[in-house]
């Protein structure tokens, strides 16, 4: 009775290599019997770790590096090697055909496949004794979904905020498997209603799963937090401080890192107390990484470990950090180790960003060089934060939106300041740098940059690539990559889909 393909109910032992021939429609069928697909706790549980593998398997990596370089916040070095290129670049190479679009769209499509056999799969005809672990799977399920099309409509649409969302056209809504349904783009209104719809489903199914700092499995502060986000986004704000500061004052006990030692628990060695949900790592099963773009530490008898970053921060993020602030030191690194670059070492020249330099326990030996991977965050308490001060002060509740400005603030060593669409912009910026939030916030604020200049002494050092496309480059609000294209491909197989304005459908 039962077909299952064996990649779906793969163990806790599996991890996700996400590759490049995965999209909306696959060539390669699962079949199976949607009446029953688990009849044994095995099965439960060799589904519910597929899809942690393939959340997880959409997580970092390319899934935060690409937006963050297309923004204001990166340079490219001289010698990147056109890493992340076109992106970066936004000119005409960025196109229907870019592989970090394609990456985006293809590979969280298929993961939602995955989560849609499951809920559908575990509303009937499931085992007695399984009925209430299966509830907890499909309310993991409906928390995986609303994720992957809240992220998928931040990238290909435009902002709600900034849109008619009735008739703009949003990502189209899989709900169940058919691999010969031909779907054509919903709204971003019914995208959003579906993700409010979602949450409210695994509000439901996890209710009785209580949130814990670095919880490995999403629970109902992780559903709350994932709320506060949607809700900043409908511009419900009201709604959206309430989700943001029940996260906040959850009896789990998140706390903000507000030393040196605190912020390398959290930043380095995966134990801090921030994280609302922290995916399961170790050395054998390791995440995507946010290293290559970044940091890219190589070793050498005569220098040691150095960096060969393609990219660095910008003097437009470095300039809003104050000497003291504790993200300064655990972050960045300026002097630490040398810098390769144009077939040459340098050192103490200009920082390089380390916020994901890697967990010494995720390596093959304590004394390995750094290699990037860290059990995955999700999400943060910090992030609660930020959103309870934008969504307060969007509500006119400035009191309020000041209090969680300057808890963050204070927290990091920062100097405290009003609240305004500035400093709460500014806090966005440098708290959430490298976690894949920059372009979708300036969406979301309707906001552009006008040049991102690089770090004088790297301009001194001839590090920067230079021109039009990179240190002065320009994206202006509205400019219409904030919409990120729909890949190429799509339209081979699918003549319902509409492309984004600016780009061709086969290119």
């Amino acid at each position: 009775m039962k077909k299952i393909i064996n990649t779906l109910a793969l163990g806790a032992a599996v991890t996700l290599l996400a590759s490049c021939d995965l999209d909306l429609m696959p060539n390669n069928a699962i079949a199976y019997n949607p009446e029953q697909i688990v009849e044994t706790a095995s099965d439960l549980n060799g589904f519910e770790n597929g899809m942690f593998s393939y959340f997880r398997g959409t997580q970092y990596g390319v899934y935060n590096i690409a937006s963050e370089v297309m923004c204001d916040g990166f340079n490219a070095m001289a010698d990147f090697g056109n890493n992340y290129g076109s992106i970066h670049r936004t000119d005409n190479s960025f196109s229907a055909t870019d592989y970090d679009a394609e990456d985006h769209w293809e590979n969280i499509y298929h993961a939602i496949m995955r989560y849609n056999v499951v809920i559908n799969g575990l509303q009937e005809n499931v085992p007695a004794d399984l009925l209430a672990k299966a509830a907890v799977v499909r309310g993991e399920g409906y928390f995986f979904r609303a994720d992957s099309y809240l992220r998928l409509v931040r990238l290909y649409a435009k902002a709600y905020a900034h849109s008619t969302p009735s008739s703009d056209l949003g990502v189209p809504l899989v709900l169940e498997y058919d691999q010969t349904a031909r779907p054509a783009r919903n709204t971003i209104q019914e995208v959003y209603d579906q993700i409010g719809k979602d949450l409210d489903s695994a509000a439901v199914l996890l209710a009785g799963v209580k949130g814990e700092v670095r919880a490995q499995k999403p629970t109902i502060d992780a559903v709350n937090a994932l709320y506060a986000r949607y809700y900043l986004d409908i511009k419900d704000y009201a709604k959206a401080a309430a989700a943001a500061n029940t996260v906040i004052t959850s009896a789990a006990g998140y706390k903000l890192s507000a030393s040196a030692e605190e912020m390398t628990n959290e930043w380095l060695n995966d134990k801090g107390n921030e994280p609302v949900f922290q995916m399961y790592a170790t050395y054998a099963e390791r995440p995507n990484r946010n290293f290559d773009a970044w940091t890219n530490t190589s070793r050498d008898p005569d220098h040691g470990d150095y960096f060969r970053p393609y990219f660095i921060p910008s003097s437009n993020l470095m300039n809003l950090y104050e000497v003291n602030d504790l993200r300064l030191a655990q972050w960045f690194d300026k002097g630490g180790h040398e810098v390769f670059f144009n077939s040459d070492y340098h050192n103490d020249v200009f920082y390089v960003f380390t916020k994901y330099l890697g967990n010494p326990a995720l390596r093959s030996a304590p004394d390995a060089m750094p290699d990037g991977y860290q059990a995955v965050k999700p999400i943060l308490i910090s992030e609660m934060y930020l959103i309870a001060a934008e969504a307060n002060l969007a509500a006119g509740n400035a009191s309020s939106a000041k209090s969680a400005l300057n808890t963050l603030q204070s927290a990091r060593g920062a100097s405290l300041t009003e609240a305004s669409n500035t400093t709460i912009h500014n806090e966005w910026f440098k708290e959430t740098v490298g976690q894949g939030y920059r372009m979708v916030c300036l969406k979301r604020w309707n906001e552009g940059f006008s040049s991102r200049p690089g770090q004088a002494s790297a301009i001194e050092a001839g590090a920067l690539a230079q021109g039009a496309a990179y240190e002065s480059k320009s994206l202006p609000a509205g400019d219409f990559h904030y919409l990120w294209p729909i890949p190429s491909h799509e339209f081979e197989v699918n003549n319902n889909l509409v492309q984004n304005p600016g780009y061709s459908a086969a290119e």
